[in-house]
């Protein structure tokens, strides 16, 4: 089942030798990474500040939530697959691990390079699991079909192109996208729906019977986990205060809407009218990617309860119709319907903030606008502009995903990263040690003459 001898030496080899990526990111850390100045012992008290007035209080329960949400509920959303739960976890784990480190190295010298280095706290840590889920959403779209060495190598590549397309849109175009529908899930979504296209296998029938379930109950796990804790990934990062107080809220309806949404849908579609859990542990999350934008603006809580609805429904939809659609049609195999989750209630997130920032007005927001919409504030632009600048922030994330997602596809065919064989897709077995499939061969008769002895 693991192959040849050549080819299990080779993946002895590969990890180890990878390893340099993390010698590489400790020199740059020596190098280049410094505390802020609310984190610095030498400075923080300079500015006559209490120990309460530091953003570890404030902003830390924030980053816990993100940070389950990035390592429980990424992982263990993904181990529906009946032979392939080792990789769903074990990989979110070593590719998280990694983009954490490599995105605080490329966010910090595109949003907080000062005087020669990048200056890290409790935001950065935040901003560097939102890039984390990201990488976790492409992921899901490989799942399978791709071994570590492949999967890190994506991740070298997408967190750079992550932070660009979010410097360009955030710092030059003034896009507004708190819970980050445009730069996380639409960006992560389409990435890993391009590369999976260009790893396009069409030979995978030979690894179908694997794909069966596992354990729905295990994938609920990951579902509860992002379930409760997204309204603090939509405010995680948006102005303390009223700013964050909105985004959770209107992230807190949008799922309930969305939850109802999936069950009523997922009854109608389903066979004799029964609920496919599969649509019950995606699309009910979906309430909280389509507010991600526009968490933070005035939504409304009726607007928030709309969109979840709509967002859990046309999710649903997707895994029921278009999924199969996606392979058969456009030679995307989408192993975990990130489509479905995260690129469709992505790009309506995104044109729901556009609508949003549209109706943006003095007398909606108060002061409170400079907040939210500070070059509407300002004068700079008029609602109109925002939202024109909302709709084009969508175009550049989808092109920075697209040819992302393509070269990284290119670059993940080359054949010394050992992609697992058409048959031994979807199989752990490929990359790890399963208890029980690799005893040495002399201990199976000793083994099998005392389970017969019990």
């Amino acid at each position: 089942m693991a192959g040849s001898p050549s080819r299990a030496a080779g993946r002895r080899l590969q990890l180890p030798l990878l390893s340099f990526l993390q010698g590489a990111t400790a020199v740059l850390f020596a190098v280049f990474v410094r505390y802020n100045h609310k984190t610095d012992a030498a400075f923080w008290h300079r500015g006559n500040h209490s120990n309460a007035d530091n953003e570890f209080y404030f902003c830390y329960p924030s980053f816990q939530d993100v940070h389950a949400m990035v390592f429980v509920g990424f992982g263990f959303l993904m181990v529906f697959l009946q032979h392939c739960g080792f990789s769903s976890v074990g990989f979110t784990f070593l590719l998280a691990a990694f983009a954490l480190q490599w995105s605080t190295l490329v966010q910090g010298v595109l949003h907080c390079f000062r005087g020669g280095h990048i200056h890290v706290g409790v935001e950065s840590m935040i901003n560097a699991d939102f890039c984390a889920g990201a990488v976790l959403i492409s992921f899901g779209a490989v799942l399978g079909k791709t071994g570590p060495a492949q999967l890190l190598l994506m991740a070298l590549l997408e967190v750079v192109l992550f932070g660009i397309n979010k410097f360009v849109l955030l710092h030059l175009l003034g896009v507004r996208d708190a819970g980050g529908s445009m730069t996380i899930h639409t960006f992560g979504a389409y990435f890993g729906l391009v590369l999976s296209q260009v790893l396009y296998r069409p030979q995978l029938e030979k690894s179908k019977h694997r794909q069966g379930y596992h354990s729905d109950l295990f994938a609920m796990i990951g579902t509860i986990f992002l379930w409760i804790f997204w309204p603090s990934f939509n405010a995680a990062l948006t102005s303390l205060g009223a700013g964050q107080h909105r985004a959770a809220l209107n992230t807190y309806y949008s799922l309930a809407a969305s939850t109802l949404g999936t069950f009523a849908l997922s009854a109608l579609v389903g066979e004799d009218g029964r609920l496919d859990m599969v649509h019950i542990q995606n699309a009910a999350l979906a309430g909280g990617v389509v507010v991600g934008t526009s968490s933070e603006m005035m939504l409304t809580p009726f607007g928030a309860l709309a969109a979840g609805f709509l967002a859990g429904t046309v999710s649903t939809l997707g895994y029921k119709f278009f999924t199969p659609i996606l392979e058969s049609k456009f030679k995307v195999q989408d192993t975990c319907g990130v489509h479905n989750l995260h690129g469709m209630p992505g790009v309506l997130g995104v044109l729901l903030g556009v609508l949003v920032a549209g109706l943006a007005t003095h007398e909606a927001y108060g002061d409170g606008l400079e907040s939210v919409f500070p070059l509407i504030a300002e004068g700079q632009r008029s609602a109109t502009s925002q939202a024109m600048y909302q709709l084009f922030g969508l175009f550049v994330t989808l092109m920075f995903a697209s040819v992302g997602g393509g070269l990284g596809g290119l670059l993940l065919k080359l054949p010394f990263l050992d992609s697992p064989p058409d048959s031994q897709c979807y199989e752990d077995q490929v990359h790890w040690q399963v208890p029980g499939q690799h005893e040495d061969k002399a201990q199976r008769p000793l083994r099998e003459e005392a389970d017969t002895q019990a």
